[in-house]
């Protein structure tokens, strides 16, 4: 879990007065990260472009990896043909 201190938390109303005083925080790197609450939940977080696109990269390379993994894992499993899974089931190219 990640920990925010006081200064990097925002109510929504608050957010919503001085939307551009956050911004400019965030874009002056005063701030890292506002965390954005509504009723006493954290709700979003802002950051800045750069932040989100090295985190998103982050999450796409770890689910290529994980994809990737997948794939190796299957490569010597069985493997059932379409026509194989229509004549097991009985299914002919007329029903589809």
């Amino acid at each position: 879990m990640i920990a925010y201190s006081r200064n990097e938390i925002i109510s929504a109303t608050d957010m919503a007065r001085s939307f551009s005083t956050a911004l400019t925080s965030i874009l002056n790197k005063t701030e890292e990260k506002l965390a954005i609450s509504k009723n006493n939940k954290l709700q979003a977080v802002l950051i800045d472009i750069e932040e989100y696109e090295r985190l998103k990269e982050a999450y796409d390379t770890l689910e290529h990896i994980e994809i990737a993994k997948k794939i190796e894992e299957r490569k010597n499993s069985t493997t059932v043909t379409l026509e194989e899974s229509m004549q097991r089931y009985g299914i002919s190219e007329d029903d589809l």
